[in-house]
């Protein structure tokens, strides 16, 4: 099943899409890749979504890349003990770590980390940031507030200490119980969030062990400060724009965004755009024009994937969500202006053979008109190198890996193929054009432009492009 886009999907699975048969459904109206949200559901939901993809990709014949979501760190207030209260402008409001419920005048605030960071000035935004206060004074144990923008607080609502990096691991108790259960699963990617700084990865690159690939979720605006550092340390990167919307003002966040699009996609690392892209779908059969322009530009951007949260999880329109999404994609990678802005966007090559190669296979395929580029690879570092050029050909991904190719359906215009490994370099060249045929992306006569690393098997050592023809 080739998809008709360079472009990937992200759908994120709950209780509106946890059957086989809408996990189906959502494959085949473009979901490319199935995010499990560990902030809701048990490990027993879970691994039914897990076994039901898998399932999907035996008899699709195609790699289903799975994401693992951890919840990280959820900063919230205690409980209220007549029930929500109301803030107002100008009310003093006391937050502590008394174990006692709140009232009019005074809240918990479980983390003692918070109060270990908080400085006079420094703000506190409650409920998605509908509430807004001001820290007057502080200690370790409590902090007096002065309300700024007033509602009606209630029972664990969340809090976000915007512009202070807090003392804190992304990875819970919580976490670790997920992400081992995950690695015992097998699943292909885990989405690391509250990231702050590059240190935070450090935990997760050593319970990981290697054993699947790590996306930071940058929803943090300190991460932004240590951008370049933490790309340099992941295998790929989520704009989560929703905490980073709340944190920051939202004239901010477009810019943001094109921002990290750009730093990843100069280091060749797939990124995700996330959160409410396609939101009034939750309720609703179609989108606003302003949504789907919101997809579009992410897309224009260059972004590998784009991604369906509740839309897909609870909305009332899951499927036709997936399908509106793989249009708006569809339609902006015809569009003459999303080459000329992928051609213009091209990260300069390292002086390295195989930038030089990669680089090369992307002009001889425009130069040729080849049906495809094919890459051959074990780490996947090949393939992504040609998924940063963003060729006009796509991109088949031959790997005798199937981690390896799991992992690659995230990225940019990659066609990942699990097949046997090749006894040489002529091989290679058969099998490519072989299964260039097989998923319909060449017929005989066609030209494919082939890129390997010789000896195989070395990692990172792309050395060698080949022109060949398909049936010849």
């Amino acid at each position: 099943m080739r998809r008709q886009r360079n472009g990937k999907i992200v759908a994120t699975l709950g209780p509106a899409t946890s059957s086989p048969e809408r996990i189906k459904a959502l494959f085949e109206a473009g979901a490319d890749v199935f995010r499990l949200n560990f902030s809701h559901g048990s490990h027993d939901d879970h691994r039914q979504r897990f076994d039901a993809i898998r399932a999907l990709e035996r008899t699709s014949g195609r790699p289903i890349t799975i994401l693992l979501d951890l919840q990280g760190p959820k900063l919230r207030v205690g409980t209220f003990a007549k029930g929500p209260i109301r803030l107002a402008a100008g009310d003093r409001f006391r937050f502590d770590l008394e174990d006692k419920p709140g009232d009019q005048t005074r809240a918990r605030l479980p983390h003692v980390e918070i109060f270990q960071a908080l400085k006079p000035g420094a703000e506190l935004l409650l409920d998605d940031g509908r509430i807004r206060v001001r820290v007057d004074s502080c200690t370790t144990e409590f902090a007096d507030t002065t309300v700024l923008a007033g509602g009606d607080l209630s029972d664990r609502k969340g809090v976000n200490v915007p512009n202070i990096v807090l003392p804190l691991s992304p990875i819970t108790v919580k976490d670790r119980r997920d992400l081992q259960f995950g690695l015992e699963l097998g699943v292909d990617w885990v989405a690391l969030s509250f990231v702050q700084r590059p240190g935070d990865i450090s935990e997760a690159r050593r319970l990981i062990a290697g054993r699947t690939a790590i996306m930071a979720k940058l929803e943090k605006p300190a991460a932004i400060q240590h951008l370049d550092e933490i790309i340099e340390l992941v295998d790929g990167i989520m704009v989560a724009r929703g905490d980073l919307g709340v944190e920051m003002a939202p004239e901010e966040v477009p810019s943001i965004q094109k921002q990290i699009v750009r730093a990843s996609r100069r280091a060749g690392k797939p990124v995700v755009v996330a959160t409410q892209m396609l939101d009034s779908m939750v309720h609703a059969p179609a989108p606003t024009r302003a949504e789907a322009s919101d997809v579009a530009t992410a897309v224009y951007d260059g972004a590998d994937a784009v991604m369906l949260s509740a839309e897909t999880a609870t909305g009332a329109y899951p499927v036709e969500a997936v399908e509106m999404m793989d249009r708006i994609i569809a339609r902006v990678e015809r569009d003459a202006l999303y080459r000329t802005i992928m051609d213009a966007a091209h990260a300069p090559p390292e002086p390295t053979a195989a930038d030089a190669i990669t680089a090369a296979a992307g002009q001889v395929a425009h130069t040729i008109s080849a049906a495809a580029i094919v890459t051959y690879t074990t780490s996947g570092s090949t393939t992504l190198r040609a998924a940063r050029e963003r060729p006009e050909a796509p991109i088949v991904c031959l790997t005798s890996n199937l981690s390896t190719a799991r992992r690659l359906a995230i990225a940019w215009g990659v066609h990942p193929v699990h097949t046997a490994d090749v006894a040489n370099f002529n091989d290679m060249v058969a099998k490519a054009c072989e299964m260039a045929k097989v998923v319909g992306i060449a017929k005989d006569g066609d030209k494919l432009v082939i890129t390997a690393g010789v000896p195989f098997g070395t990692p990172g050592a792309t050395n060698v492009l080949r022109i060949a023809r398909v049936g010849q």
